[in-house]
């Protein structure tokens, strides 16, 4: 599946994540998955810190004048642009950013979605500046959620997704340090320090 030309699937998965009800509900009976947790992670973020958020969904992580959404979906960025102003739609293997730009890089529920979540995590850290993190939350393998993840492999909406030993060798790979990581359930949240 293309997420860039998924309209309907896209508008889809952002309403049913927009909505407290639906996501609380969706992640629980899927993902073993207690969404409050991801809601705690973007209450945490820094508004004065310039922060990429990649890919971006519509927009719930959006926080501050200072936050730069990015996503590959234009439906994505359009549904977005209720939360903030600073839209780029772009691909996260290559992203228009000098080097050290952020001081923050985002990535919620969007690295299982990709083929090589290496190379993304490696292209953030590219753009994060020194002392700066990188956070986020990501299915991962190794729970028993694993054939429903295949299915969604099947279907083309998620890509490669890793354990979370994959995800501690991908953010250590990049160059980042002090890596917190919190698995709960299928979800693996994730912070590490450039």
């Amino acid at each position: 599946m293309n997420w860039k030309t998924a309209t309907a699937l896209s508008t889809l998965y952002d309403y049913a994540v927009q909505n407290r009800a639906l996501s609380r509900l969706g992640a629980r009976i899927l993902w073993n998955y207690d969404i409050a947790n991801l809601h705690r992670a973007i209450s945490t973020q820094d508004p004065t810190a310039l922060t990429l958020d990649i890919p971006c969904g519509g927009g719930m992580a959006a926080r501050g004048p200072r936050h730069v959404a990015a996503d590959l979906s234009a439906t994505m960025l359009h549904r977005a642009r209720r939360k903030t102003n600073t839209l780029v739609q772009t691909n996260i293997y290559a992203l228009p950013f000098h080097p050290a730009t952020f001081d923050a890089c985002v990535t919620y529920n969007g690295l299982h979605c990709l083929d090589d979540p290496a190379a993304a995590i490696a292209e953030l850290t590219r753009v994060l500046r020194p002392g700066g993190t990188l956070s986020g939350t990501t299915l991962v393998r190794g729970t028993n959620r694993d054939p429903l993840i295949s299915t969604f492999q099947r279907l083309g909406i998620f890509g490669t997704p890793g354990t979370t030993e994959d995800l501690h060798t991908w953010l250590t790979n990049a160059g980042l340090r002090d890596i917190e990581l919190t698995p709960t359930g299928a979800v693996t949240a994730f912070t590490a320090r450039k």
